[in-house]
């Protein structure tokens, strides 16, 4: 490592895991090493690096009954493997930056404070975020932090498109819908553009960011005009463990036939519910695949999940009034060519007709000749984002 204060280190912090990534000096490209922990918060968990060579890579199983044995653990390793010399931050993803964080800044203790106070409308990502942040400032307190905000890509919406159905006076308490996977969205649209030139980016893109939680955004010119998730990442379609749109009038029937309180409704939806909830068995959409053949709760789910998600793109392709691409990204989406198959089925209609071998195959494109609309699956990289975001934010401080 160069001792000059040069590299980046990523953090991306989840509701059961963190992943993290070392940049090279001024080139957010360079990734010099990636790792994850995990299974926070269960019986046994996992610490994963890969690195440009072969000896940084290991991968062994730790027990992290909690984020802040997460943190402990991987700043240990940090101050171990990296020199405290070469870094010039550390960057987080932070999910929610409410109304008023949007462009990537340097995280202060105002900062913190106004953070705490959003973490009502995502008590699920942010106390950890924070939690991570204060560590770090804990044991490297000289250390530049930054903060990359997951809503920034959403913040133009037309406001239409923000707006909440419920009384107007909720609005000045923040109430509006804001969108997530942002950071994913902005780096989807960069790639898009170097793979398929200016026009196409500039023209009406549907992103299908499907993983554990999922997501798809309509973008046009290059800006968001509507996105499936909300108020909170829990919104929209159903994901792993979280249940996407529900009826509003789910939360008084449960409260009277079961007496659930609020905090219960809270956790059912986040953790219960989604692929996992419908299955009864898993919220890995792998395990359910292999398993729909002779698991009839497994059958549902993923084809609950795929219907879902064409009822997205639809209602999205008509908030832009058409569609020139569609692109698949995220866990499920760059790797599911089945999901990806069964979603595109009977979106003729709009365009949409895929190549079956070349969707097998995991091809970059595809989307069959005949089709007016094109098919891509990108691979995205939240984490080169969240390193170019800092750099720029380091150039205009430093």
């Amino acid at each position: 490592m160069k001792p000059a204060r040069s590299n980046i280190l990523t953090i991306n912090g989840g509701s059961s895991s963190i992943k993290f990534a070392l940049f090279g000096p001024d080139q957010p490209s360079a990734r010099l090493f990636e790792g994850r922990i995990e299974g926070v918060g269960l019986s046994q968990g996992s610490f994963i690096v890969k690195g440009r060579h072969q000896a940084d890579n290991f991968s062994r199983k730790v027990v992290v009954p909690d984020h802040a044995s997460a943190v402990k653990l991987l700043m240990d390793w940090i101050t171990e493997r990296v020199e405290g010399g070469s870094l010039a931050a550390v960057a987080h993803r932070i999910v929610h930056g409410g109304a008023k964080y949007w462009q990537p800044q340097r995280i202060t203790p105002e900062m913190i404070a106004d953070l705490r106070q959003l973490s009502q409308f995502d008590p699920e990502h942010l106390p950890e975020e924070i939690l991570l942040a204060e560590a770090f400032h804990h044991r490297f307190p000289d250390l530049p932090q930054i903060a990359c905000f997951d809503t920034a890509f959403h913040r133009d919406m037309p406001r239409l498109a923000q707006l909440l159905p419920i009384p107007s006076r909720y609005q000045a308490k923040g109430a509006r819908r804001y969108g997530f996977h942002g950071l994913s969205c902005a780096y989807l649209m960069k790639a898009l553009e170097q793979k398929a030139g200016l026009a196409a980016a500039q023209g009406r893109v549907l992103l299908a960011h499907l993983g554990n939680g999922a997501s798809v955004t309509a973008v046009r010119a290059g800006s968001s005009v509507d996105t499936s998730m909300g108020l909170t990442p829990a919104s929209g379609l159903p994901m792993g463990s979280r249940s996407g749109d529900l009826d509003p009038g789910m939360a008084w029937y449960l409260a009277r036939t079961e007496q659930m309180t609020a905090s219960q409704f809270h956790h059912m939806v986040n953790h219960e519910a989604g692929l996992l909830g419908i299955s009864e068995t898993s919220s890995d959409m792998r395990e359910l695949l292999l398993h729909q053949e002779e698991d009839v709760r497994a059958a549902e789910a993923v084809a609950l999940f795929c219907y879902q998600a064409r009822k997205w793109i639809c209602a999205l392709a008509g908030a832009l009034e058409g569609l020139d691409t569609l692109v698949f990204a995220g866990g499920i989406g760059e790797n599911a060519a089945e999901i990806r198959s069964r979603i595109c089925a009977g979106l003729g209609f709009i365009g949409v007709e895929i190549d079956e071998v070349k969707n097998l195959e995991n091809a970059a494109l595809i989307s069959a000749p005949a089709s007016t609309v094109s098919v891509r699956v990108i691979p995205t990289d939240e984490e080169s984002m969240i390193a170019r975001d800092a750099y720029r934010v380091l150039g205009q401080h430093t």
